[in-house]
């Protein structure tokens, strides 16, 4: 702030020296003048303009510095009292300009929330002509025709059923009810609910689960083994999907662990970014790099680190570690 304060007084500095100068000029040139006299005149000038400049950028500066320090949050309580009519100014264009995106940002989120609740009532309303397309899927007499539909209908639910959580995770922790939570129920019936995409590419599951129960929310729990599950049957072709949980250092862990294509070195650490899908299948429609993203998202929420480990050719294992009861307590008291 030194070196603005200097260069914005630097025209009134070079003309205070410039001054100085001059009179020491004509004090050499003009012998009738005493040149000891002015020379000490103006070292005192000198002292005296230093002193006034080191107290005019304690009274200027001031205003700046806190308009310099501001966070930008539309609070302007937090910059420094105007002392000038410059300074004034430049207040009453803060504050004008403040009041402007106040309201703008208000209406922006009000037409935010309502395109919101829209969206949530329009996939609502999906669900049920979705659920007695099901029913009459079921009804089918030709079983290949069957499965294929089935498989179709079990992607638009899906996506439905992403797109409605991904509305709901900024405000999620209103509906969090962390308990000590069965892990098997949930697991079978997010393996049921992808039953007929299972059975047509051959898939089975190998389930092992010495740790039976975790500390987390179990529906949002249940959303992100859904995502989870649905990369493991996506990449994999006639395997086995291996599902084992543990206990290490009072920690429970639970792996899913396929044995498809795999996920390429370099991919690895971007696979939670959002939309990253994939630069060795970067052709494939199908991907849109949204569910591990948002896997990831309600995770951290859940404080559930998710780890993943992959190889090309040899599979991938996502393993998710839960809090301790403790660490949860600390981590929501913060």
């Amino acid at each position: 702030m030194i070196g603005k304060f200097l260069r914005e007084r630097l025209s009134w500095i070079v003309l205070f020296l410039f001054l100085q100068l001059l009179v020491l000029f004509m004090a050499a040139i003009d012998t009738s003048i005493p040149f000891g006299s002015l020379l000490y005149i103006v070292f005192l000038s000198v002292l005296v303009f230093a002193a006034f400049l080191f107290v005019r950028y304690q009274k200027e500066t001031r205003f700046y510095k806190s308009l310099e320090a501001w966070d930008d949050t539309y609070e302007l309580a937090s910059i420094a009292y105007p002392s000038s009519p410059f300074e004034e100014i430049a207040m009453d264009v803060l504050t004008l300009q403040t009041k402007r995106y106040k309201r703008e940002s208000s209406l922006r989120q009000m037409e935010l929330e309502q395109e919101k609740d829209e969206l949530l009532s329009w996939i609502h309303e999906v669900k049920t002509p979705l659920t007695a397309m099901q029913l009459m899927i079921e009804r089918l007499d030709d079983d290949a025709l069957r499965s294929r539909l089935m498989y179709e209908w079990l992607r638009i639910h899906l996506l439905l059923d992403r797109q409605l959580h991904q509305k709901r995770i900024p405000f999620m922790e209103n509906d969090l009810f962390i308990e000590e939570t069965q892990l098997e129920p949930i697991l079978h019936a997010e393996i049921m609910a992808l039953k007929s995409w299972c059975m047509q590419k051959g898939i089975g599951f190998d389930i092992t689960l010495p740790a039976a129960e975790a500390l987390t929310d179990a529906k949002w729990l249940g959303f992100i083994l859904r995502q989870l599950l649905t990369n493991a049957v996506k990449y994999s072709e006639a395997s086995d999907i291996v599902i084992e949980s543990g206990t290490a250092e009072e920690r429970v862990w639970l792996r899913i662990r396929d044995f498809g294509r795999g996920i390429d070195p370099k991919d690895l650490p971007r696979i939670f970014d959002k939309g990253f899908t994939s630069t060795v299948q970067h052709q494939d429609a199908a991907a849109t790099g949204m569910g591990l993203y948002l896997a990831r998202k309600v995770a951290d929420s859940l404080h559930i680190r998710i780890d993943a480990e992959s190889a090309p050719g040899q599979g991938t294992a996502f393993t998710l570690t839960f809090p301790r009861p403790n660490d949860f307590v600390r981590f929501t008291s913060m």
